[in-house]
């Protein structure tokens, strides 16, 4: 009987060693060493004090800023567990709205959004991406033309000139993905980040 237990144990010993132990420290390390800021959540610094990921959005709301599209995550209503409340970019809650296409509650919603957007860029069509939420509400990007279309906004709260907000944005664009896959795309936290170092005395909202 030991004769057939024993390279059983033995091969559960080595490969818990193997599976449980040195692969996952191995990954670390060499993820730490190659691709330490993303194996770290991709943290962005301001100062030397952590403010956000380059991976999650953030729910900018000032005219001195370009905001992010909109997010259907929650969180617990404080007041009553038994509800939720509306927390953008709530990573621990990434979600989409589940919304169908005749929910009126949807439909309110944009329209509202609709309705905003063309009073401060009237005549201009609206990107979608500025009136829908992703699926997983953390988006942390917009499109190019949603980056597009805030120009003008800002650069009036900024007092600063539509050129120079357009070399901002080219700065921040990402590009598709090993230059194949998807849509280039403006991180808005970094973006927003560089007009605060741009343009430092009109920072505060």
């Amino acid at each position: 009987m030991l004769i057939h237990l024993r390279p059983a144990l033995v091969l559960l010993l080595l490969f818990t060693l193997l599976t449980g132990f040195v692969y996952p420290y191995a990954t670390t390390g060499l993820a730490q060493v190659l691709f330490s800021s993303q194996a770290n959540g991709s943290l962005v610094e301001r100062n030397g004090k952590t403010i956000g990921s380059a991976l999650i959005g953030q729910n900018f709301t000032s005219d001195k800023y370009f905001h992010s599209r909109p997010s259907a995550t929650s969180d617990t209503d404080p007041n009553d567990s038994t509800k939720t409340i509306s927390s953008p970019y709530n990573a621990a809650n990434s979600v989409g709205s589940n919304y169908g296409p005749t929910a009126k509650a949807m439909i309110d919603r944009v329209k509202g959004d609709v309705d905003t957007l063309s009073k401060e860029n009237p005549g201009t069509p609206i990107p979608v991406d500025l009136v829908t939420t992703s699926a997983s509400g953390l988006d942390p990007h917009i499109s190019l033309a949603a980056a597009a279309f805030q120009i003008p906004r800002v650069a009036k709260a900024r007092g600063i000139t539509e050129d120079k907000l357009r070399e901002l944005v080219v700065q921040n664009t990402d590009g598709r993905a090993l230059g194949l896959f998807g849509e280039p795309g403006v991180n808005v936290l970094r973006l927003n980040l560089a007009l605060d170092a741009s343009a430092p005395g009109a920072a505060k909202p």
